[in-house]
């Protein structure tokens, strides 16, 4: 157990503590006041080190020991948000995905059901596909999705168990984030965001390249993405964790799916345009051929139908592309600093 100010009795889980979005998660708290923190993740890895080491947090649980260590330690849990998974695109081996995209998870759930601990999880925007069925969340869809790659089928895999469970948590939502951005990615390799990307470009060149478009219905640079920044992200699931009541864990938000984007789509021309203004200079971009092995699974476009979350009560604004890229890039990139 690490030392802290810590003034909640009970624990908060966070599994994928070490990487993007779970580290900044673990800063939200904390700058919310909570250190009562049980951080889960793949600690050996040395280059999420610098992601976790700084934060404030009661103890960390290496990920294929949590239920042995939850077993022997029985802590008193208020909330499991449940962030870790296999995330990469471009591995194309589905029984590395369903062992930690779906069997950890359902691992997850029954233990959040048996100790009557809400659940919040990482679902994702891959499960629609090509989004020929839209982006829309209702649970009638789910059964009917076609994702592009076994991370999308692992994803949508979870959603669709979860969805026929008769026991379940007391609480529990699936967020399908859509493309998220921000620091504390630079650890992903190929599969961090195109922001860090041209930043890097940026410096080294003086250009960002980006891939052509290989579908007629769209010119090059105007793929277009739902493209949310990672700050916006855990500010929602800090609101849904505060729906929950202290005593009961009943929220005033439906258990269930809910899209996790910005309700508007933006083109990457936007996105690599908006990093070279953060920088202080003009956009120079261009345009190279997409991998072979990514060509027919790639997605030109997705935006998120957002009326599900919003008619549950959340209120406040999302940063805009430029807002969020232009924080991303002068306070985190250009600083070299992780938040």
């Amino acid at each position: 157990m690490r030392s802290s100010t810590n003034t909640h009795s009970k624990y908060i889980v966070v599994t994928g503590a070490a990487g993007f979005i779970g580290s900044c998660m673990v800063q939200f708290l904390n700058e919310q006041g909570y250190t009562n923190l049980i951080l889960v993740d793949d600690f050996g890895v040395e280059t999420k080190r610098i992601n976790w080491e700084s934060k404030q947090y009661e103890a960390i649980v290496e990920r294929q020991t949590l239920f042995e260590w939850l077993e022997r330690n029985e802590p008193a849990i208020d909330l499991f948000i449940h962030l870790g998974a296999r995330t990469d695109t471009t591995e194309f081996d589905y029984s590395i995905h369903e062992e930690l995209n779906v069997v950890y998870s359902q691992n997850v759930w029954n233990y959040c059901t048996e100790n009557n601990i809400p659940l919040i999880y990482a679902s994702s925007a891959a499960t629609y596909g090509s989004g020929e069925l839209g982006y829309d969340d209702s649970h009638e869809v789910v059964e009917n999705l076609k994702p592009l790659n076994p991370y999308g089928i692992s994803k949508n895999e979870f959603d669709k168990w979860a969805l026929k469970q008769i026991e379940t948590p007391p609480f529990w939502a699936g967020l399908k984030f859509f493309n998220i951005y921000g620091p504390n990615e630079y650890h992903k390799g190929r599969m961090a965001s195109v922001i860090w990307h041209s930043f890097n470009q940026i410096k080294k060149d003086g250009l960002v390249k980006l891939f052509k478009s290989h579908h007629p219905d769209f010119k090059d640079g105007e793929q277009l993405r739902d493209f949310v920044y990672v700050k916006d992200l855990v500010k929602v699931i800090y609101w849904m964790m505060e729906q929950l009541t202290v005593n009961s864990y009943q929220s005033t938000v439906s258990s269930g799916l809910y899209n996790l984007g910005t309700g508007t789509a933006r083109s990457f021309y936007d996105l690599a345009s908006s990093t070279f203004r953060g920088l202080d200079l003009e956009p120079n971009i261009v345009f190279v051929d997409m991998p072979i092995d990514i060509r027919d699974k790639y997605q030109y476009f997705t935006e998120a139908n957002m009326q599900k979350f919003k008619a549950a009560g959340y209120t406040d604004a999302f940063y805009t592309l430029e807002e969020g890229v232009d924080d991303y890039v002068r306070n985190y990139l250009a600083l070299g600093k992780i938040w």
